[in-house]
């Protein structure tokens, strides 16, 4: 899988597996951590969600400038990696405040951006040798492979976490609690039957009659702080990941390149900082700060007013310092930036809206051969027997099809020896959901490449840009299916009370079909972005622009609430509506410009 590539792409990958551990951690849990710890409406939880997946790519805008400005993108990465565990240290705390959690969120955020987007950059730096030119677009891959890996492992442990200290509380699991809890606490609980249901619930995860005011406001407040106190305790975990990523970088980054040492003469014109760059930056300031008022003014919504603020900033600042030979490829850029905006905006909504989806709307329980995918020792042994059938049928050396058969009879025996285990209907947590995406990112990162590999050897393999508009195609394939599994359902809106009422649930393979498909998507766009990044940016701007890439996404998480905003107030088939339709007019304007975008790659 290596061969061919520099040591330095496992160092990058290994490093970067504790931020993806951290990230999807907060992916699959931080909304409804929120709303179980701090009792936060649909709503509100998605605004602070949409501001912190602002601010962890926005703030890479900053890494970006201060890596390019001093070259020491390798010392910058460091720092971040400190900070990025110092903010998960702070949210693993129980009993933290709200304004202390959203503190510690900012300090992550604030760390992956001096993180993030460097690393990327480096990992371009180190292609930016003629001897390894050719596998860039493969290097990305399988850096996004690599570092998707820990991802994978991320809600299962985040579910487990939680699950335990709730079972050492006397507790069992069930995700429509915490709002019951709160709106119980708030006395929005008064009629007979929904006490009774109440009741109901409370009994079954405590193993034990729970009835009247008095016991169900104890089991209340102590379910609550269980449930959270659990959480806390999954972002302590992914504290520790960040530990273990940074002494991997520590001890291995002599094997990534440093641009430091090899910065020769340039003339002032070609320098980041100048007197004349620091004058057009102060006035794209001056930009952003007008912009951020205007449609603060238009819209009413200061967040999204300071993302677009801080988008047109960045545009303005680059057409300011970019040279005539640079524009170009700079503008080729923003362009593609655009695009990357919305399909962000659409495929995060796997963190809000289809985890909402998931919990609220997807069956509690599964049988026994759907639960191997919600159980990690079911689901490992079932992958391993999957990969030995790949190997038995696709691998032409007779010991290879030996030791493929091998695995296929072993590990799919202890697949079914873990599955008969199972009970006739077992539960699932809505979080497990995005564990669905990492794995697909693992399993289908080598298809992909080799389907791209076949076209190369016929030159009919698609360009990087094109790559892109067909992975915005896909997308609006995967909101798709989760569309037709909402047609049936009652929306939110339509629900007077929401806390107690079920409202229809669907098998959960509409959405891993969905995730799947997204995934697909995922693969034909972000490392192909990535890729597009490092080969087109200028060279003095390589950590800036990489940064530029954050940001557009970081916009992209920043229109997150679009999908919370509506939740409870138009149908369900209508929101996925929207980013179908956002996925096909992206896709629509990319490939209006393609011939511009496979330009400034030559």
């Amino acid at each position: 899988m290596l061969k061919g590539h520099p040591k330095g792409l496992l160092v990058a990958f290994f490093s970067n597996m504790g931020e993806r551990f951290g990230f999807y951690t907060m992916m699959a849990i931080l909304v409804l951590f929120l709303q179980a710890k701090y009792g936060l409406s649909a709503e509100e939880a998605g605004g602070y969600y949409s501001w912190f997946y602002f601010a962890i790519y926005a703030l890479a805008l900053i890494g970006g400038i201060l890596a390019d400005a001093t070259n020491k993108y390798k010392t910058v990465i460091l720092l971040g990696l400190i900070i990025m565990f110092a903010g998960y240290a702070v949210i693993a705390v129980p009993g933290m405040s709200l304004n202390v959690t959203l503190i510690g969120l900012f300090v992550i955020a604030f760390g992956n951006g001096l993180f993030k987007g460097n690393l990327q950059a480096v990992v371009g730096q180190m292609y930016d040798d003629p001897k390894y030119s050719k596998v860039r677009d493969t290097a990305f891959m399988i850096f996004y492979m690599g570092i998707n890996i820990g991802a994978f492992f991320a809600p299962f442990v985040a579910t487990g976490i939680r699950n335990w200290f709730l079972k050492t509380q006397g507790f069992g699991h069930d995700g429509s609690l915490p709002s019951i809890c709160h709106a119980f606490i708030d006395g929005k609980i008064t009629d007979t039957d929904a006490i009774a249901n109440f009741e109901s619930l409370a009994s079954k995860v405590s193993g034990q009659a729970i009835s009247g005011v008095e016991q169900l406001t104890t089991f209340a407040n102590n379910y609550l702080g269980a449930f959270a106190k659990g959480y806390n305790y999954a972002f302590g975990v992914a504290a520790i990941a960040m530990v273990i990523s940074l002494v991997v970088y520590m001890v291995f980054n002599k094997h990534l390149p440093s641009k430091e040492k090899k910065v020769i003469e340039k003339k002032e014109g070609d320098k980041l900082i100048t007197a004349k760059n620091v004058k057009n930056i102060i006035i794209s300031g001056l930009l952003m700060a007008v912009t951020s008022v205007l449609f603060y003014l238009a819209m009413g919504d200061f967040a999204l007013g300071l993302a677009i603020g801080v988008f047109v900033a960045f545009v303005a600042m680059m057409f300011q310092i970019s040279t005539k030979e640079e524009l170009p490829k700079v503008t080729s850029l923003l362009l593609v930036f655009v695009v990357v905006i919305f399909f962000w905006m659409s495929f995060h909504q796997n963190g809000l809206t289809l985890t909402l989806f998931a919990r609220d709307y997807t069956v509690k329980e599964v049988g026994s051969f759907t639960n191997i995918f919600f159980d990690l020792w079911g689901i490992l042994p079932f992958i391993a027997a999957v990969a030995g059938l790949f190997i038995a049928l696709l691998r032409k050396n007779i010991k290879e099809k030996i030791v493929g058969l091998l695995m296929l009879v072993v590990f799919g025996y202890l697949t079914y020896y873990r599955a008969s285990g199972y009970d006739s209907m077992s539960p699932i947590a809505p979080e497990v959901f995005q564990s669905f995406n990492p794995l697909f990112i693992v399993a289908l990162t080598f298809p992909v490449m080799g389907i791209f590999a076949w076209l190369n050897k016929k030159q009919k393999e698609p360009s990087t840009p094109k790559k892109i508009g067909i992975g915005m195609i896909i997308a609006s394939l995967g909101f798709l299916v989760v569309l037709v599994a909402s047609l049936d359902l009652i929306a939110p809106h339509a629900v007077k009370d929401q806390s107690l009422t079920e409202w229809g649930r669907v098998s959960p393979y509409w959405l891993i079909n969905s995730y799947l498909i997204l995934t697909i998507a995922e693969l034909f766009l972000s490392p192909m972005g990535l890729s597009f990044v490092s080969k087109v940016a200028p060279v003095r701007f390589q950590g800036l622009m990489q940064g530029g890439w954050l940001l557009a996404t970081a916009i992209g998480n920043k229109l997150l609430f679009v999908g919370s905003y509506f939740w409870d107030r138009i149908e369900l088939w209508h929101l996925w509506a929207i980013f179908i339709t956002c996925c096909l007019i992206s896709a629509l304007f990319i490939f209006s410009i393609m011939k511009r975008l496979e330009n400034a790659t030559k």
